[in-house]
């Protein structure tokens, strides 16, 4: 692996349950570094998933504590219930409160403006969509508007799936509804216009939370009726929007050594089934691979400056 420049960042994307993959890629890098990812990152930005991981770096907690969270947590927080089962003749799937109990104890009752005043403060950038304004919120702890609200709501808000947990607030849902749930160009955006890191000084990590297998076979849209074409249109907009915030970092931020990884999925892991736990830690064990050997996600157009020799995990 290439040494990071002075300046490292880190964008993760959203996923549910396949935080896992990501938790678990990152304990393979701390285990590298012999140094937790509190000591690696002073920019951390997520979105849904993504947004527990990047606050519970900014709190301290090790890569290995959080994937133990997700294993241990999973279960609780999507648990099947009358609720799910009976969804959607219900509003949502699952209670948001075992969520909201873990952020509490780990992260405690810390605002978003204590990373800001902690010594050496860490900048975090945490996505949520507010419909009432229809728009989406980059929670920032520098913000006047946001210092003061609790890490705990900016991160049940970033994570509140639409139809799987209920709204935040009454306004406030997952990040990813809007174009971010890859924040990568959130992340490069802020180091250098916010913090004023140079790209060339600044390592950008962005990490995915797994590809879908591609299901559909040519031919088959031709008999598509209108509720089918639901689902593969709500897949193509997430994809698509993913690729473009990879594309747009690689065009405009030419300077930046910026890494993307992602693991292709061999097949389709829905992001609140806990009993998927185990082959997500496989797939958190490649990507740590990849992130140790330079493997960057060539099929985004991310292709490494050099070959790099293999190292064992």
């Amino acid at each position: 692996m290439k040494e990071f420049r002075k300046h490292v960042a880190i964008a993760i994307d959203g996923g549910g349950i396949r935080g896992v993959i990501v938790t678990r890629a990152l304990a393979k890098l701390e285990a590298h570094l012999h140094k937790p990812c509190h000591e690696i990152f002073r920019l951390t930005a997520g979105t849904s998933t993504g947004s527990i991981i990047s606050a519970g770096i900014a709190a301290g907690l090790t890569a290995e504590q959080m994937y133990q969270l997700y294993v241990q947590l999973g279960p609780a927080i999507f648990r099947k219930t009358w609720r799910s089962f009976f969804w959607p003749l219900t509003r949502y799937r699952y209670s948001s409160q075992p969520l909201a109990d873990a952020l509490r104890r780990h992260i405690g009752d810390k605002k978003m403006g204590d990373f800001w005043k902690a010594d050496p403060k860490t900048d975090v950038v945490i996505t949520a969509f507010d419909l009432v304004e229809n728009r989406t919120r980059f929670i920032k702890p520098w913000k006047s508007e946001y210092k003061n609200w609790p890490v705990v709501t900016a991160v049940l808000a970033s994570s509140t799936i639409p139809t799987y947990f209920p709204v935040v607030e009454g306004r406030y849902v997952d990040g990813g509804v809007g174009s971010y749930a890859n924040p990568c160009y959130l992340a490069a955006y802020e180091l250098q216009f916010v913090l004023g890191w140079k790209p060339e000084e600044t390592t950008l990590i962005s990490l995915g939370t797994g590809r879908d297998p591609r299901h559909v076979r040519v031919g088959e849209p031709s008999r598509y009726g209108a509720l089918d074409w639901l689902e593969p249109l709500v897949g193509a907009f997430l994809r698509s929007a993913d690729d473009q915030q990879v594309h747009l970092v690689e065009t405009f931020f030419k300077k930046l050594d910026f890494r993307r990884f992602q693991v292709d999925l061999e097949e389709e892991l829905p992001v609140d089934d806990p009993r998927s736990i185990p082959k997500l830690s496989v797939y958190g064990d490649e990507m740590g691979r990849m992130i140790l050997n330079d493997q960057y996600d060539r099929a985004l157009g991310v292709t490494p400056p050099r070959p790099a020799p293999a190292v064992p995990v």
